[in-house]
């Protein structure tokens, strides 16, 4: 399964698809619209793992643009950032 920036992915147990912001061999960062607060959900995939969560920061530095998501993906690939242990749950994509 090749998956590419752009693409719109669902998870079984969600209604509302998420859109890939980065991504690479191994990670996808994807968000979605959360209109009550006027910014975006998001979760991060690890496809080796099966796992999806969100990130292990305390105070999360935000996923609304982009290049937020690209500097995050960078940071999972040099072990800066991590999916949360507290909040990971199993893969759970639906094709």
């Amino acid at each position: 399964m090749k998956i590419k920036v752009g693409d719109k992915i669902k998870f079984k147990n969600e209604k509302q698809r998420y859109t890939v912001q980065a991504c690479d061999d191994r990670y996808l960062i994807c968000t979605k619209p959360f209109n009550p607060r006027k910014t975006v959900l998001y979760t991060i995939v690890d496809l080796k793992e099966r796992i999806r969560g969100r990130d292990d920061l305390i105070f999360c530095f935000g996923y609304e643009t982009k290049q937020d998501c690209e500097r995050s993906l960078r940071w999972l690939n040099s072990n800066e950032l991590e999916i949360s242990y507290r909040h990971r749950i199993k893969l759970d994509l639906k094709l």
